[in-house]
């Protein structure tokens, strides 16, 4: 048995909740935060056998797509003002990032 953890943007998370609803795989999502950006994310807790992982993965790679955002950067406090880009940059977001770890044990109560 696995245990996957996916972070995906909150943009790509109903469309991802929904896909793996109609897949038949159970998931638990919890609110999380992005260090860089500082932007809402979703994280998914998804227990499933070994054999059906490349699966769950297929999911998540169709339904979390990687996107062009233009940000405006954070201003510096008290730090070196020279390097300071005051207008927005574009940036990549979007996307999972997908942990796959085993699970020793696993009960349901």
């Amino acid at each position: 048995m696995k245990l996957i953890i996916a972070v995906v943007q909150d943009k790509d998370s109903n469309r991802l909740s929904n896909a793996l609803v109609e897949a038949e795989f159970r998931a638990t999502k919890l609110a999380s935060t992005g260090g860089f950006l500082k932007a809402g994310n979703s994280t998914f807790l998804i227990g499933t056998e070994d054999e059906k992982v490349e699966e769950v993965m297929e999911i998540i790679k169709q339904n979390c797509k990687a996107r062009e955002q233009l940000v405006a950067p954070v201003s510096p406090m008290g730090g070196n003002a020279d390097s300071y880009v005051p207008y927005p940059v574009e940036i990549q977001v979007g996307g999972a990032t997908v942990f796959v770890v085993p699970v020793e044990q696993f009960e349901q109560f």
